[in-house]
């Protein structure tokens, strides 16, 4: 049996090709993933271990929010601690570290670096004048208040040289400063594409708002003293609000957060793999049932001559076996060159990725000849299994062909039921889990239900077959012949239309409801803020207030408060202005009268507090000291504007470090280009800071998801591409069993252009019929999806593209016209002698 399972395996080369592809597209998705993710997450490890080659112990703030601390109480390390730690037994010397955003300005104005990674820090030098962090690749470290020093990859990337003056932001004023050195740094934000500005320490810590403090002292341990000993030393002076970390331990922490941060990405393509995989199971399970049902009389033979049921089923999974190591193989060494050539692109993307080796481990060997392996198998297993049930005799008579009602009714009613289940449990989800729960159950029920479904719904395509004459009639007649096999072809392309689908329905109405939030919640024409969402200097709204074009403005300052025992944010806002600014619906009260101790709260937060106008509440501010608010107004909140509010003026005694989030502008004559210019002007032509106007807003969501969706529909096209597979394997097959028929149209007149028609319009109408199931799964997984989502975002709507659902369905008939290229050319090539007389 074995020896006979390997010669039909050989025996069908080029039927069993496209069950090798189907299976090894999914192994590459999976192994590509695996290598490039290990890839990527192992580059990043090793340079963060570079970067804390230097640190034998790093001390760090401590922060206790007790109901007894300051809201806004933070430990410091002060000048005192690095003198003292720089002198404890074991440690060689100490620096001590300052750090915080610094937006670089290319010699064109634009932002050198990306946002959140653009950075700065301070130069610390040691005894012998040099910061051991931060070699100098060229010139002298800086000194005083105009002096800076970049990064090599910034300088190369913004075109400065030593001498050159650069404009760097931190908090929204523009400061010129002069370049003194070019330094190399092993800075995992720099590898990534950020940048790097260095100040002396005296300077970094007034811009950073720290004079005389530090964010972290590392103490470097002398000859022979380890990091646990030094740690131990350190400890004894350390004051309450600090703590020692080694430097080995900050790695170990730091690859822990890369790989955490890996694990989403991994996760979201294994998903994808995952879906190409299961599209695969359609196509292997239909292309084994087909094979065996091919096989039948041999099978019978085989039983005949006193082989046992097991036997003839492991024949069948022999022959799964082979196909899914070859598949498991090929796949394997697919995915290596995937995961490689997603590296590269990530490269042409201009997103810099520390260099390293690819990463191609034991794990994601295994998981990927298993995942070949166990997929084809189970795929092989029922049809085997099947075959071996058939009594010899009756095989032999092929008594067997036709499946029975019995098993159809069976078989629909378990759809019946599994899709009702999944409505229920979609309609009624109130979690993402149960969604895709329900989600899950509703898809496998109308998999089940699918040559149930099939008839009816070809039967309505038969008007627009009668043009094509008798070739269109023998199509449709073809597609509902054996409607588990229609079924199965139609599936796999069903399951990637589902999920496009449901995507893009979801997209374009989170999109809609976005731009009304924006345009429904402000009547500010502008909302400026720092690249990275960092705080924003108070001087940007005072010059914004003197610009003659501005007729209000008004800060969104935030302070941390403690309300009920609770951390609480508070919202510092200009209570003269902030209603010319905003268009919030206010269930309760209004803005009128915020001054001094009132404040507005959103819905959410007055119903946990049990909040109305009227009732007041007692609040310990960022410096400790207490008082008591009242609320003045109830108002709906979004994702843009939520909270508690109250007037800035309140609010900016008890602040350390007053600075703004964002600030809201009005213009006269409404927002256009030339009065953008001349605000930008007026803020120093600054490239880190963003005036954004209420379709900027939406536009940069708008884009983020587009992105989001583009990626996607690049993932599903894997899934997309084995249902094609799938569609040229089932007409292959199917035109080879329909070898005689084919010969006898032949004989009696149908011509190989008639025959090729036929043999493109079954494919067309299995293509269109998957399609439409597709697409109405995907329109009701969007709808469904929308009760879950409004509860976060209350101006969602369900939003139809009729439009790219017209595209899909275009796209389901060129799969179709695509997939039955080959079989069609080679349906009309039979000799229709030869194919009469085939048995």
């Amino acid at each position: 049996m074995f020896r006979t399972a390997l010669r039909n395996v050989l025996a069908h080369k080029a039927r069993l090709l496209m069950t090798v592809l189907a299976v090894m597209l999914g192994v590459a998705f999976v192994s590509g993933t695996l290598v490039f993710t290990n890839t990527i997450s192992d580059a990043y490890q090793k340079s963060s271990q570079k970067g804390f080659t230097g640190v034998d112990v790093a001390v760090q703030p401590h922060k206790q929010d007790s109901g007894k601390s300051n809201p806004g109480a933070a430990a410091r390390l002060p000048q005192s601690l690095l003198d003292q730690l720089g002198k404890v037994p074991g440690a060689a010397s100490a620096t001590g570290s300052v750090s915080g955003f610094a937006a670089v300005a290319d010699k064109n104005g634009k932002l050198a670096g990306e946002g959140f990674n653009s950075s700065g820090a301070n130069y610390y030098p040691g005894a012998d004048g040099k910061d051991p962090r931060y070699p100098l690749k060229s010139g002298r470290a800086p000194h005083g208040a105009g002096e800076v020093a970049l990064d090599a990859k910034t300088a190369e990337r913004a075109g400065y040289k030593v001498g050159d003056t650069v404009r760097i932001s931190v908090d929204g004023p523009v400061l010129p400063q002069k370049v003194t050195g070019v330094f190399t740094t092993e800075d995992g934000n720099v590898a990534a594409g950020g940048s790097l500005a260095l100040f002396d320490t005296t300077t970094a810590q007034k811009l950073y708002g720290k004079p005389g403090e530090f964010d972290e002292i590392d103490v470097k341990a002398a000859a022979g003293t380890s990091q646990a000993a030094l740690k131990s030393a350190v400890e004894k002076v350390l004051p309450k609000d600090a703590e020692a970390t080694t430097g080995r331990q900050l790695a170990d922490d730091q690859a822990k957060v890369i790989t955490q941060s890996m694990d989403g990405m991994r996760t979201i393509l294994l998903v994808f793999a995952g879906i190409s995989l299961f599209v695969g199971i359609f196509i292997i399970a239909n292309t084994f049932t087909m094979l065996v049902a091919q096989r039948t009389k041999e099978l019978a033979l085989m039983r005949a001559v006193g082989a046992s049921r097991r036997q003839v089923t492991r024949s069948v999974l022999i022959e799964a076996f082979v196909v899914g190591s070859v598949a498991g193989v090929t796949g394997l060494l697919a995915g290596i060159g995937i995961g490689a050539g997603l590296r590269v692109l990530i490269g042409n993307t201009g997103a810099t990725v520390p260099d390293g080796p690819l990463v191609v481990s034991p794990g994601t060997i295994v998981t990927s000849l298993i995942v070949g392996v166990v997929v084809t198998m189970l795929a092989a297993w029922l049809p085997g299994r099947r075959a071996a049930k058939i009594p010899p005799v009756a095989a032999m008579n092929s008594v067997h062909a036709v499946a029975t009602t019995k098993s159809l009714m069976v078989r629909n009613s378990i759809g019946g039921v599994l899709t009702a289940l999944g409505a229920a449990v979609v309609l009624t989800a109130s979690g993402s889990t149960t969604m895709g729960l329900g989600a899950a159950l509703v898809l496998i029920g109308v998999f089940v239900l699918t040559p149930l479904l099939s008839r009816p719904v070809i039967a309505a395509a038969a008007p627009l077959l009668r043009p094509f004459g008798m070739p269109g009639k023998l199509a449709r007649q073809n597609a509902v012949r054996n409607p588990r096999r229609t079924a199965a072809t139609a599936s796999a392309l069903m399951i990637g239309l589902t999920l496009i689908t449901g995507l893009t329905v979801i997209a374009g109405s989170v999109q809609q409801a976005i731009d009304k939030m924006a345009t429904g919640s402000l009547k500010a024409d502008y909302v400026v803020s720092m690249a990275g969402m960092t705080p924003l200097s108070t001087d940007v709204e005072k010059k914004l207030a003197a610009h003659p074009d501005v007729t209000a403005t008004s800060p969104l300052r935030s302070s941390p408060s403690r309300i009920d025992g609770d951390h609480q944010e508070l919202t510092g806002v200009d209570g003269r202005t902030i209603g010319k600014l905003t268009n919030l619906e206010f269930t309760a009260g209004s803005f009128g009268g915020l001054t001094g101790d009132k404040v507005v709260v959103d819905d959410a937060t007055a119903r946990t507090k049990h909040w109305k106008p009227g009732s007041s509440f007692p609040v310990t501010f960022e410096d400790g000291k207490q008082g008591r608010l009242t609320v003045s107004g109830v108002y709906k909140g979004n994702d843009l504007m939520r909270g508690i509010m109250l007037d800035a003026r309140t609010l900016t005694p008890h602040q350390s470090q007053v600075d703004d989030r964002q600030v809201m502008v009005k213009v006269k004559g409404g927002a256009n280009e030339n009065t953008e210019d001349s605000l930008r002007k007026a803020l120093g032509d600054n490239p880190a800071i963003q005036i954004q106007t209420k379709q900027d807003i939406s536009d940069g969501i708008s884009k983020a998801i587009g992105l989001l969706l583009n990626m996607l529909y690049g993932l599903l096209a894997m899934a997309v591409v084995v249902a094609v597979l799938g569609v040229i394997n089932t007409l292959a097959m199917s035109v080879f069993e329909r070898q005689q028929e084919i010969g006898m149209l032949r004989a009696i007149g149908l011509d190989r252009k008639g025959i090729k028609r036929m043999v493109r319009l079954e494919s067309l109408i299995i293509s269109l019929f998957g399609g439409v199931l597709g697409i109405g799964l995907g329109v009701f997984f969007g709808w469904a999806a929308g009760d879950l989502i409004k509860k976060g975002i209350s101006t969602y709507e369900l939003v139809l593209p009729w439009g790219r659902m017209g595209v899909f369905l275009l796209l389901a008939a060129l799969v179709g016209v695509l997939a039955a290229l080959w079989p069609a050319r080679r349906a009309a090539k039979l000799n229709m002698l030869s194919a009469i007389k085939a048995e």
